[in-house]
């Protein structure tokens, strides 16, 4: 170990795991609290199609993805901390201006603003996963940390229910708004500034250039952060029509939160399996054959739909399939793009973050929007996403999966 390393100031294991994953529940409350208000909120504010009511999710998606790009280089200069403390401002602040939003075009307005503002946790958080920890350490902090998170996604849709019974839908930002300042409070009196002293990058225009070049030219990190990018576009498809998919096509009403939270816990299972045998077999390996299963499963997925047909069953089992391979999948890749930033590390989180939620995001709005009253674009855009996530891996590995990387030390035995 080094001595700037000795001298870094550390974080509990628990904290860390329990701060990476409260950066990553603002984001997943941002989205997935408000699905049972999407068309409340359409309707009340005057969209002018159903499809825009996955606006509300997809403006806030690419807001937030674009705007990484230019945290990256802030934290980097400034710190983790101060910036975490600025984004939590500005979340709260979103919140507020949603709540007092009058058109669905302020509105959108205030959800870009709160995306943009909550672009610097994920930055932050990633950042300070990699100044405390690296390689396969790193993977079981990620995925710890999403496997407590999944509680946001799991039971948000729920908690956004149940404000609708109790109160206008205004109420739910009102609740983000709370969940923001609660957080902001624990990181001011907890969290310590992580960045080592010779890691601060002047914020100057070629020092910002050359650190996103370090990160695009190497082919891990470039790689995994695409193959990643392509199997969460199939994601966001889901996440951004799964109202009219559980309303429209399986006519669920209001226990539509129910198999929604079903599904996501499929994820959060595969996460904590993940963060258990990440150091016995390795990143590679698992997030290679998660892989190789997802696009199995899809398929499959398709070949039934267009043989005996569509039913909810086998789509909350397929999609149950693609959610548990996810969950070995993203830490890992994540984990893989990161690992050869050491010091780079705000810049190469806020490429890794630009990609993984501004491409899988268009990605997912663009199949999104191709909703027509049944699950066959979502289920097509599964398969060619997967097809197209793995290609990149065969691509960054140079045609030879399941391996270890020179930056991956043998698994245990």
């Amino acid at each position: 170990m080094t001595q700037a390393a000795q001298t870094k100031p550390r974080l509990p294991f628990w904290e860390l795991v329990a701060i990476v994953a409260a950066s990553m529940a603002l984001n997943a409350l941002a989205v997935d609290i408000m699905l049972p208000a999407l068309g409340i909120i359409g309707d009340e504010l005057g969209a002018a199609h159903d499809n825009d009511r996955q606006l509300i999710i997809i403006v806030y998606v690419l807001a937030n993805g674009i705007a990484q790009l230019f945290f990256g280089p802030i934290v980097d200069r400034f710190g983790r901390k101060r910036v975490l403390l600025w984004s939590l401002a500005g979340y709260t602040a979103g919140s507020l201006l949603s709540i007092i939003a009058s058109s669905f075009t302020l509105f959108l307005a205030a959800r870009a603003f709160q995306g943009v503002a909550t672009a610097a946790t994920r930055v932050a958080a990633v950042a300070i996963v990699r100044d405390q920890c690296s390689g396969r350490r790193m993977a079981e902090v990620m995925s710890l940390a999403i496997t407590i998170f999944m509680a946001a996604p799991i039971l948000a849709p729920g908690i956004g229910q149940l404000i609708l019974f109790a109160a206008p839908w205004r109420w739910i930002f009102i609740a983000l708004l709370v969940f923001g300042a609660a957080f902001g409070v624990w990181a001011i009196f907890r969290l310590p500034e992580t960045m080592a002293p010779e890691d601060v990058k002047p914020l100057r225009l070629r020092p910002i250039v050359a650190s996103y070049l370090v990160f695009v030219t190497n082919k891990i990190s470039i790689g995994y952060t695409l193959a990643a990018a392509s199997f969460f576009g199939a994601v966001f498809s889901y996440i951004s029509s799964a109202e009219q998919v559980f309303l429209d096509v399986f006519k669920l009403g209001e226990k539509f939160t129910l198999v929604f939270a079903v599904i996501a816990s499929a994820f959060a299972v595969s996460t904590l399996t993940n963060s258990r045998l990440v150091s016995r077999f390795g990143m590679r390996r698992l997030s290679h054959g998660a892989m190789l299963v997802f696009i199995a499963a899809n398929v499959l997925h398709l070949i039934v739909l267009m043989t005996i047909g569509e039913s909810l069953a086998v789509f909350t089992a397929c999609m149950m399939a693609s959610f548990l391979c996810m969950g070995f999948i993203g830490p890992n890749a994540t984990a893989l793009a990161m690992e050869p930033m050491g010091h780079n590390a705000g810049s190469a989180a806020a490429i890794n973050g630009f990609a993984g939620t501004t491409i899988a995001g268009l990605l997912g709005g663009i199949i999104g929007a191709q909703f027509d009253g049944t699950t066959t674009p979502m289920v097509i855009g599964f398969v060619l996403l997967g097809v197209a996530g793995s290609l990149l891996i065969f691509w960054t590995e140079n045609g030879k999966l399941f391996g270890v990387g020179e930056h991956e030390p043998e698994p245990a035995e």
